[in-house]
Protein backbone atom coordinates (compact mmCIF):
# COMPACT_ATOMS: atom_id res chain seq x y z
CA UNK A 1 0.00 0.00 0.00
CA UNK A 2 1.35 3.42 -0.98
CA UNK A 3 2.27 5.73 1.88
CA UNK A 4 0.97 9.19 0.96
CA UNK A 5 2.54 11.01 3.91
CA UNK A 6 5.58 13.08 2.93
CA UNK A 7 8.20 14.35 5.42
CA UNK A 8 7.57 17.81 6.82
CA UNK A 9 10.88 19.12 5.40
CA UNK A 10 9.60 18.27 1.90
CA UNK A 11 6.16 19.77 2.58
CA UNK A 12 7.73 23.11 3.44
CA UNK A 13 9.48 23.36 0.07
CA UNK A 14 6.15 24.11 -1.62
CA UNK A 15 3.37 26.35 -0.34
CA UNK A 16 -0.12 24.90 -0.03
CA UNK A 17 -1.58 27.15 -2.73
CA UNK A 18 1.34 26.29 -5.08
CA UNK A 19 0.82 22.57 -4.54
CA UNK A 20 -2.87 22.78 -5.41
CA UNK A 21 -2.49 25.26 -8.28
CA UNK A 22 0.32 23.42 -10.07
CA UNK A 23 -0.64 19.95 -8.70
CA UNK A 24 2.89 19.23 -7.55
CA UNK A 25 4.09 17.09 -4.64
CA UNK A 26 7.70 17.26 -3.34
CA UNK A 27 8.77 13.67 -2.61
CA UNK A 28 12.58 13.74 -2.63
CA UNK A 29 15.71 15.88 -2.81
CA UNK A 30 19.21 15.34 -4.21
CA UNK A 31 21.64 18.18 -3.54
CA UNK A 32 19.94 21.28 -5.05
CA UNK A 33 17.34 19.37 -7.08
CA UNK A 34 13.87 18.57 -5.72
CA UNK A 35 11.85 15.67 -7.13
CA UNK A 36 8.20 16.62 -7.70
CA UNK A 37 5.32 14.35 -8.61
CA UNK A 38 2.55 15.73 -10.82
CA UNK A 39 -0.32 14.71 -13.08
CA UNK A 40 0.09 17.76 -15.36
CA UNK A 41 -0.16 16.85 -19.08
CA UNK A 42 2.58 19.27 -20.24
CA UNK A 43 5.60 18.49 -18.05
CA UNK A 44 8.07 20.58 -20.09
CA UNK A 45 6.06 23.82 -19.78
CA UNK A 46 5.43 23.18 -16.10
CA UNK A 47 9.13 22.54 -15.43
CA UNK A 48 10.08 25.84 -17.14
CA UNK A 49 7.51 27.79 -15.10
CA UNK A 50 8.52 26.17 -11.82
CA UNK A 51 12.18 26.87 -12.60
CA UNK A 52 11.36 30.59 -12.56
CA UNK A 53 8.91 30.44 -9.62
CA UNK A 54 10.82 28.27 -7.17
CA UNK A 55 14.23 28.90 -5.62
CA UNK A 56 15.58 25.44 -6.48
CA UNK A 57 15.95 23.15 -9.46
CA UNK A 58 13.12 20.71 -10.06
CA UNK A 59 12.74 17.29 -11.59
CA UNK A 60 9.22 16.19 -12.47
CA UNK A 61 7.81 12.68 -12.32
CA UNK A 62 4.34 11.73 -13.57
CA UNK A 63 1.82 10.08 -11.27
CA UNK A 64 -1.88 9.30 -11.51
CA UNK A 65 -4.53 11.93 -10.82
CA UNK A 66 -5.94 9.73 -8.05
CA UNK A 67 -2.56 9.55 -6.30
CA UNK A 68 -1.89 13.30 -6.66
CA UNK A 69 -5.28 14.07 -5.14
CA UNK A 70 -4.46 11.75 -2.23
CA UNK A 71 -1.04 13.37 -1.73
CA UNK A 72 -2.57 16.86 -1.75
CA UNK A 73 -5.38 16.16 0.70
CA UNK A 74 -3.11 14.21 3.05
CA UNK A 75 -0.31 16.76 3.26
CA UNK A 76 -1.78 20.18 2.47
CA UNK A 77 -4.87 21.98 3.68
CA UNK A 78 -6.73 24.38 1.43
CA UNK A 79 -7.11 27.85 2.92
CA UNK A 80 -8.91 30.98 1.81
CA UNK A 81 -5.90 33.20 2.38
CA UNK A 82 -2.35 33.15 1.10
CA UNK A 83 -0.78 31.85 4.31
CA UNK A 84 2.92 31.04 4.13
CA UNK A 85 3.50 27.35 4.76
CA UNK A 86 7.11 27.59 5.97
CA UNK A 87 8.40 29.37 9.02
CA UNK A 88 11.43 31.62 8.97
CA UNK A 89 11.77 34.70 11.08
CA UNK A 90 10.10 37.71 9.50
CA UNK A 91 8.48 40.77 11.01
CA UNK A 92 5.00 39.33 10.52
CA UNK A 93 5.66 35.60 10.96
CA UNK A 94 3.54 35.40 14.15
CA UNK A 95 0.49 36.94 12.48
CA UNK A 96 0.84 34.56 9.52
CA UNK A 97 1.03 31.38 11.57
CA UNK A 98 -1.79 32.37 13.97
CA UNK A 99 -4.09 33.40 11.13
CA UNK A 100 -3.22 30.20 9.26
CA UNK A 101 -4.12 28.16 12.37
CA UNK A 102 -7.37 30.06 12.88
CA UNK A 103 -8.30 29.66 9.21
CA UNK A 104 -8.17 25.86 9.36
CA UNK A 105 -9.94 25.66 12.73
CA UNK A 106 -7.01 25.00 15.07
CA UNK A 107 -7.49 25.71 18.78
CA UNK A 108 -3.84 25.53 19.92
CA UNK A 109 -0.39 26.05 18.39
CA UNK A 110 2.58 24.20 19.93
CA UNK A 111 6.18 25.40 19.42
CA UNK A 112 8.48 22.60 20.58
CA UNK A 113 12.32 22.65 20.65
CA UNK A 114 14.47 19.53 20.35
CA UNK A 115 18.20 18.87 20.00
CA UNK A 116 18.51 19.19 16.20
CA UNK A 117 15.39 21.08 15.18
CA UNK A 118 12.11 22.50 16.42
CA UNK A 119 8.60 21.75 15.27
CA UNK A 120 5.20 23.43 15.22
CA UNK A 121 2.02 21.42 15.73
CA UNK A 122 -1.61 22.50 15.41
CA UNK A 123 -4.45 20.96 17.40
CA UNK A 124 -7.24 20.12 14.97
CA UNK A 125 -10.47 18.44 16.12
CA UNK A 126 -8.77 17.62 19.41
CA UNK A 127 -5.70 15.92 17.87
CA UNK A 128 -2.21 17.37 17.33
CA UNK A 129 -0.83 17.42 13.78
CA UNK A 130 2.70 18.45 12.84
CA UNK A 131 2.70 21.43 10.47
CA UNK A 132 6.17 22.99 10.27
CA UNK A 133 9.83 22.67 11.18
CA UNK A 134 12.01 25.52 12.44
CA UNK A 135 15.81 25.55 12.51
CA UNK A 136 17.40 25.56 15.97
CA UNK A 137 19.20 28.80 15.05
CA UNK A 138 15.95 30.66 14.36
CA UNK A 139 13.88 29.13 17.17
CA UNK A 140 15.09 31.44 20.02
CA UNK A 141 14.39 34.50 17.84
CA UNK A 142 10.84 33.31 17.24
CA UNK A 143 10.29 32.61 20.95
CA UNK A 144 11.55 36.09 21.86
CA UNK A 145 9.20 37.63 19.31
CA UNK A 146 6.26 35.83 20.94
CA UNK A 147 7.39 36.82 24.45
CA UNK A 148 7.75 40.48 23.47
CA UNK A 149 4.27 40.55 21.95
CA UNK A 150 2.86 38.88 25.11
CA UNK A 151 4.75 41.36 27.35
CA UNK A 152 6.82 38.62 28.98
CA UNK A 153 10.41 38.79 30.26
CA UNK A 154 12.73 37.68 27.43
CA UNK A 155 15.69 37.41 29.83
CA UNK A 156 13.88 34.86 32.03
CA UNK A 157 14.37 31.39 30.54
CA UNK A 158 14.32 29.29 33.73
CA UNK A 159 10.73 29.79 34.91
CA UNK A 160 7.31 29.30 33.28
CA UNK A 161 5.55 32.45 32.11
CA UNK A 162 2.00 33.24 31.00
CA UNK A 163 0.81 36.13 28.87
CA UNK A 164 -1.70 37.30 26.31
CA UNK A 165 -1.54 38.75 22.79
CA UNK A 166 -4.32 40.72 21.12
CA UNK A 167 -4.40 40.15 17.36
CA UNK A 168 -6.11 42.85 15.28
CA UNK A 169 -6.72 42.40 11.54
CA UNK A 170 -8.88 44.15 8.95
CA UNK A 171 -11.61 41.54 9.41
CA UNK A 172 -11.46 40.38 13.03
CA UNK A 173 -9.78 40.80 16.37
CA UNK A 174 -9.14 38.06 18.90
CA UNK A 175 -6.88 37.16 21.80
CA UNK A 176 -4.14 34.55 22.03
CA UNK A 177 -3.19 33.09 25.41
CA UNK A 178 0.55 32.39 25.68
CA UNK A 179 2.15 29.77 27.94
CA UNK A 180 5.96 29.40 28.04
CA UNK A 181 7.57 26.33 29.67
CA UNK A 182 11.34 25.70 30.07
CA UNK A 183 12.34 22.27 28.68
CA UNK A 184 15.59 20.37 28.12
CA UNK A 185 16.40 21.99 24.75
CA UNK A 186 14.74 25.39 25.17
CA UNK A 187 11.39 26.98 25.88
CA UNK A 188 8.20 25.26 24.70
CA UNK A 189 5.46 27.73 23.79
CA UNK A 190 1.75 26.99 23.48
CA UNK A 191 -0.62 29.54 21.97
CA UNK A 192 -4.35 29.12 22.69
CA UNK A 193 -6.57 30.98 20.21
CA UNK A 194 -9.43 32.68 22.04
CA UNK A 195 -12.32 33.94 19.94
CA UNK A 196 -14.26 36.99 21.13
CA UNK A 197 -17.16 36.13 18.84
CA UNK A 198 -19.99 34.41 20.73
CA UNK A 199 -22.53 34.56 17.90
CA UNK A 200 -22.00 30.84 17.16
CA UNK A 201 -22.57 29.76 20.77
CA UNK A 202 -26.15 28.63 21.30
CA UNK A 203 -27.36 26.37 24.08
CA UNK A 204 -29.80 24.66 21.70
CA UNK A 205 -27.00 23.48 19.39
CA UNK A 206 -24.47 22.22 21.95
CA UNK A 207 -25.45 18.54 21.71
CA UNK A 208 -28.04 18.07 24.47
CA UNK A 209 -30.85 15.65 23.74
CA UNK A 210 -34.33 17.12 24.15
CA UNK A 211 -34.77 15.47 27.55
CA UNK A 212 -31.33 16.60 28.75
CA UNK A 213 -31.89 20.18 27.59
CA UNK A 214 -35.23 20.38 29.40
CA UNK A 215 -33.67 19.15 32.66
CA UNK A 216 -30.71 21.52 32.29
CA UNK A 217 -32.84 24.61 31.55
CA UNK A 218 -35.11 23.89 34.51
CA UNK A 219 -32.16 23.87 36.89
CA UNK A 220 -30.28 26.91 35.56
CA UNK A 221 -33.45 28.98 35.90
CA UNK A 222 -33.66 28.34 39.63
CA UNK A 223 -32.88 31.51 41.66
CA UNK A 224 -30.13 29.94 43.75
CA UNK A 225 -27.93 26.87 44.03
CA UNK A 226 -24.90 25.48 42.20
CA UNK A 227 -24.60 24.18 38.64
CA UNK A 228 -21.39 22.19 38.10
CA UNK A 229 -19.99 21.03 34.75
CA UNK A 230 -17.22 18.42 34.80
CA UNK A 231 -14.86 16.92 32.28
CA UNK A 232 -11.18 16.87 31.29
CA UNK A 233 -9.34 19.78 29.68
CA UNK A 234 -10.63 20.45 26.18
CA UNK A 235 -14.02 18.80 26.66
CA UNK A 236 -16.04 21.96 25.94
CA UNK A 237 -16.97 22.89 29.53
CA UNK A 238 -16.28 26.59 29.02
CA UNK A 239 -18.39 26.71 25.85
CA UNK A 240 -21.30 25.18 27.76
CA UNK A 241 -20.87 27.78 30.51
CA UNK A 242 -20.86 30.68 28.04
CA UNK A 243 -23.93 29.31 26.25
CA UNK A 244 -25.64 29.14 29.65
CA UNK A 245 -24.67 32.73 30.48
CA UNK A 246 -26.02 33.93 27.13
CA UNK A 247 -29.32 32.24 27.96
CA UNK A 248 -29.46 33.86 31.42
CA UNK A 249 -28.25 37.31 30.33
CA UNK A 250 -31.26 39.60 30.58
CA UNK A 251 -31.36 43.34 31.44
CA UNK A 252 -32.73 42.89 34.97
CA UNK A 253 -30.03 40.41 36.05
CA UNK A 254 -26.57 41.22 37.47
CA UNK A 255 -24.09 38.57 36.28
CA UNK A 256 -20.48 38.48 37.51
CA UNK A 257 -17.77 36.08 36.30
CA UNK A 258 -14.21 35.34 37.38
CA UNK A 259 -12.21 33.47 34.75
CA UNK A 260 -8.71 32.31 33.86
CA UNK A 261 -8.56 33.29 31.07
CA UNK A 262 -11.54 35.25 29.75
CA UNK A 263 -12.13 33.28 26.56
CA UNK A 264 -15.12 35.21 25.22
CA UNK A 265 -16.40 38.68 25.94
CA UNK A 266 -20.13 38.93 26.60
CA UNK A 267 -21.98 42.24 26.40
CA UNK A 268 -23.92 42.97 29.60
CA UNK A 269 -21.86 40.63 31.80
CA UNK A 270 -19.18 41.83 34.25
CA UNK A 271 -16.09 39.67 33.67
CA UNK A 272 -13.00 39.58 35.90
CA UNK A 273 -9.64 38.17 34.81
CA UNK A 274 -7.88 36.11 37.49
CA UNK A 275 -4.46 37.47 38.60
CA UNK A 276 -3.09 35.08 41.21
CA UNK A 277 0.35 36.73 41.24
CA UNK A 278 -1.18 39.77 42.97
CA UNK A 279 -3.58 37.79 45.17
CA UNK A 280 -6.65 38.02 42.93
CA UNK A 281 -7.64 34.37 43.11
CA UNK A 282 -11.04 32.67 42.80
CA UNK A 283 -11.83 32.68 46.52
CA UNK A 284 -10.85 36.34 47.03
CA UNK A 285 -12.83 37.49 44.00
CA UNK A 286 -15.87 35.46 45.07
CA UNK A 287 -15.75 37.10 48.49
CA UNK A 288 -15.87 40.52 46.82
CA UNK A 289 -18.62 39.42 44.43
CA UNK A 290 -20.97 38.89 47.36
CA UNK A 291 -20.73 42.65 48.08
CA UNK A 292 -21.55 43.51 44.44
CA UNK A 293 -25.26 42.60 44.64
CA UNK A 294 -25.05 39.72 42.11
CA UNK A 295 -27.86 37.51 40.89
CA UNK A 296 -25.67 35.01 39.04
CA UNK A 297 -21.98 34.21 39.60
CA UNK A 298 -19.78 32.21 37.27
CA UNK A 299 -16.51 30.80 38.60
CA UNK A 300 -14.13 29.49 35.93
CA UNK A 301 -13.11 26.45 37.95
CA UNK A 302 -13.41 25.05 41.49
CA UNK A 303 -9.79 24.09 42.18
CA UNK A 304 -9.56 24.02 45.97
CA UNK A 305 -11.55 23.91 49.17
CA UNK A 306 -11.51 27.71 49.64
CA UNK A 307 -13.15 28.28 46.26
CA UNK A 308 -15.63 25.47 46.92
CA UNK A 309 -16.55 26.93 50.32
CA UNK A 310 -17.11 30.39 48.82
CA UNK A 311 -19.29 28.91 46.06
CA UNK A 312 -21.37 27.06 48.69
CA UNK A 313 -21.69 30.26 50.72
CA UNK A 314 -22.82 32.22 47.67
CA UNK A 315 -25.44 29.57 46.85
CA UNK A 316 -26.72 29.52 50.45
CA UNK A 317 -27.17 33.31 50.44
CA UNK A 318 -29.50 33.25 47.47
CA UNK A 319 -27.28 33.32 44.38
CA UNK A 320 -27.04 31.02 41.37
CA UNK A 321 -23.44 29.81 40.96
CA UNK A 322 -22.08 28.24 37.76
CA UNK A 323 -18.69 26.55 37.67
CA UNK A 324 -16.55 23.69 36.35
CA UNK A 325 -14.70 20.91 38.12
CA UNK A 326 -12.41 18.09 36.98
CA UNK A 327 -14.13 14.73 37.50
CA UNK A 328 -14.88 11.72 35.31
CA UNK A 329 -18.67 11.61 35.70
CA UNK A 330 -21.57 13.71 36.92
CA UNK A 331 -21.91 11.73 40.16
CA UNK A 332 -18.14 11.75 40.79
CA UNK A 333 -18.47 15.52 41.32
CA UNK A 334 -20.17 14.79 44.64
CA UNK A 335 -17.29 12.54 45.77
CA UNK A 336 -14.78 15.20 44.68
CA UNK A 337 -16.45 17.88 46.79
CA UNK A 338 -16.61 15.53 49.80
CA UNK A 339 -12.89 14.74 49.33
CA UNK A 340 -12.21 18.49 49.38
CA UNK A 341 -13.77 18.61 52.83
CA UNK A 342 -17.21 20.04 52.00
CA UNK A 343 -19.85 18.59 54.38
CA UNK A 344 -22.29 16.27 52.61
CA UNK A 345 -25.38 18.11 53.95
CA UNK A 346 -24.15 21.38 52.37
CA UNK A 347 -23.63 19.67 49.00
CA UNK A 348 -27.09 18.10 49.20
CA UNK A 349 -28.77 21.44 49.95
CA UNK A 350 -26.96 23.58 47.35
CA UNK A 351 -26.14 21.42 44.30
CA UNK A 352 -28.90 21.85 41.67
CA UNK A 353 -27.49 19.78 38.86
CA UNK A 354 -24.24 18.02 37.95
CA UNK A 355 -23.23 17.73 34.30
CA UNK A 356 -20.40 15.68 32.78
CA UNK A 357 -19.39 16.15 29.17
CA UNK A 358 -16.94 15.03 26.49
CA UNK A 359 -16.16 16.06 22.94
CA UNK A 360 -16.00 13.19 20.44
CA UNK A 361 -14.93 13.36 16.81
CA UNK A 362 -17.63 12.67 14.23
CA UNK A 363 -16.97 10.23 11.42
CA UNK A 364 -16.66 11.73 7.96
CA UNK A 365 -19.98 11.16 6.17
CA UNK A 366 -18.21 10.89 2.83
CA UNK A 367 -15.97 7.91 3.58
CA UNK A 368 -17.15 6.12 6.75
CA UNK A 369 -17.74 2.41 6.28
CA UNK A 370 -20.18 0.07 8.01
CA UNK A 371 -18.96 -3.20 9.50
CA UNK A 372 -20.53 -6.04 11.44
CA UNK A 373 -19.91 -5.76 15.18
CA UNK A 374 -16.95 -7.76 16.49
CA UNK A 375 -16.27 -8.12 20.20
CA UNK A 376 -12.57 -7.62 19.44
CA UNK A 377 -13.04 -3.86 18.87
CA UNK A 378 -14.69 -3.33 22.27
CA UNK A 379 -12.99 -3.38 25.69
CA UNK A 380 -12.48 -6.89 27.04
CA UNK A 381 -15.49 -8.12 29.00
CA UNK A 382 -17.74 -5.39 27.55
CA UNK A 383 -21.37 -6.43 27.28
CA UNK A 384 -22.45 -5.47 23.74
CA UNK A 385 -26.17 -4.56 23.56
CA UNK A 386 -28.33 -6.94 21.51
CA UNK A 387 -29.65 -4.10 19.32
CA UNK A 388 -26.12 -3.13 18.24
CA UNK A 389 -25.45 -5.22 15.13
CA UNK A 390 -23.24 -2.85 13.09
CA UNK A 391 -20.76 -0.05 13.67
CA UNK A 392 -18.93 2.40 11.40
CA UNK A 393 -15.17 2.77 11.05
CA UNK A 394 -12.97 5.67 9.91
CA UNK A 395 -11.52 5.32 6.40
CA UNK A 396 -10.22 8.72 5.26
CA UNK A 397 -10.74 10.79 2.11
CA UNK A 398 -10.02 14.22 0.66
CA UNK A 399 -12.96 15.78 2.49
CA UNK A 400 -11.56 14.87 5.93
CA UNK A 401 -7.85 15.14 5.03
CA UNK A 402 -7.61 11.34 5.35
CA UNK A 403 -8.25 11.40 9.09
CA UNK A 404 -11.63 9.66 8.79
CA UNK A 405 -13.24 12.31 11.02
CA UNK A 406 -14.81 15.71 10.40
CA UNK A 407 -15.92 17.97 13.25
CA UNK A 408 -16.79 17.14 16.86
CA UNK A 409 -19.91 16.66 18.95
CA UNK A 410 -20.49 17.10 22.67
CA UNK A 411 -22.10 14.30 24.66
CA UNK A 412 -23.50 14.89 28.13
CA UNK A 413 -24.42 13.15 31.35
CA UNK A 414 -27.12 15.20 33.08
CA UNK A 415 -27.85 14.48 36.74
CA UNK A 416 -30.44 16.75 38.45
CA UNK A 417 -30.08 16.58 42.21
CA UNK A 418 -33.65 15.98 43.42
CA UNK A 419 -34.86 14.99 46.88
CA UNK A 420 -33.95 11.31 46.45
CA UNK A 421 -30.35 12.03 45.45
CA UNK A 422 -30.07 14.70 48.16
CA UNK A 423 -30.95 12.06 50.77
CA UNK A 424 -28.37 9.66 49.29
CA UNK A 425 -25.71 12.38 49.53
CA UNK A 426 -26.62 13.24 53.13
CA UNK A 427 -26.42 9.55 54.07
CA UNK A 428 -23.11 9.18 52.17
CA UNK A 429 -24.59 6.47 49.91
CA UNK A 430 -22.55 7.03 46.75
CA UNK A 431 -23.61 3.97 44.71
CA UNK A 432 -26.42 5.20 42.42
CA UNK A 433 -26.35 2.68 39.55
CA UNK A 434 -29.82 1.46 40.48
CA UNK A 435 -31.12 5.04 40.59
CA UNK A 436 -29.70 5.76 37.10
CA UNK A 437 -31.41 2.68 35.67
CA UNK A 438 -34.77 3.37 37.33
CA UNK A 439 -34.84 6.99 36.15
CA UNK A 440 -33.53 6.20 32.63
CA UNK A 441 -30.66 8.67 32.96
CA UNK A 442 -28.25 8.43 30.06
CA UNK A 443 -24.65 8.23 31.24
CA UNK A 444 -21.68 9.16 29.04
CA UNK A 445 -21.33 5.45 28.29
CA UNK A 446 -24.94 5.10 27.12
CA UNK A 447 -24.72 8.24 25.00
CA UNK A 448 -21.47 7.02 23.45
CA UNK A 449 -23.15 3.71 22.51
CA UNK A 450 -26.02 5.68 20.98
CA UNK A 451 -23.59 7.60 18.76
CA UNK A 452 -21.99 4.31 17.67
CA UNK A 453 -25.41 2.86 16.85
CA UNK A 454 -26.35 5.98 14.82
CA UNK A 455 -23.05 5.87 12.91
CA UNK A 456 -21.99 9.31 14.17
CA UNK A 457 -18.72 8.16 15.73
CA UNK A 458 -16.53 5.06 15.94
CA UNK A 459 -15.79 2.60 18.73
CA UNK A 460 -12.11 3.70 18.66
CA UNK A 461 -13.08 7.33 19.33
CA UNK A 462 -15.18 6.58 22.44
CA UNK A 463 -13.26 3.49 23.61
CA UNK A 464 -12.25 5.10 26.94
CA UNK A 465 -15.90 5.91 27.74
CA UNK A 466 -16.87 2.26 27.34
CA UNK A 467 -14.41 0.94 29.93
Amino acid sequence: MTNFDIPIEFQQLVKSEQAYYYRIIPVGKQQQTVLLKTDAPDIISLQNELGILLSFQVELETDSTENINRYLSTNYRKTNNNSVSEIHYTADFLEKIVLNAKEIGSSDIHFEPYEKNARVRFRLDGKLKEQFHISVEEYPVIVNKIKIRAQLDISEKRLPQDGRITMVTDYQDFDVRVSVLPTLHGEKVVLRILSKDTSHIDINSLGFTEKELTAYLENIKRPNGIVLISGPTGSGKTTTLYATLKKLNVPNTNILTVEDPIEYTLEGINQVQLKENIGLDFATTLRTFLRQDPDIIMVGEIRDVNTANMAIRAALTGHLVLSTIHTNSAWATVSRLIDMGIPAFLIASTLNISVAQRLVRKLCNTCKKEEIISSAVFPSGFDIPNNLQFHHIAIGCEQCYHTGYSGRKAIYEILPIGSELSNLIKNNQLDINEYLEENNIFTLKRNALLLIKEGITSVDEVFSLLL
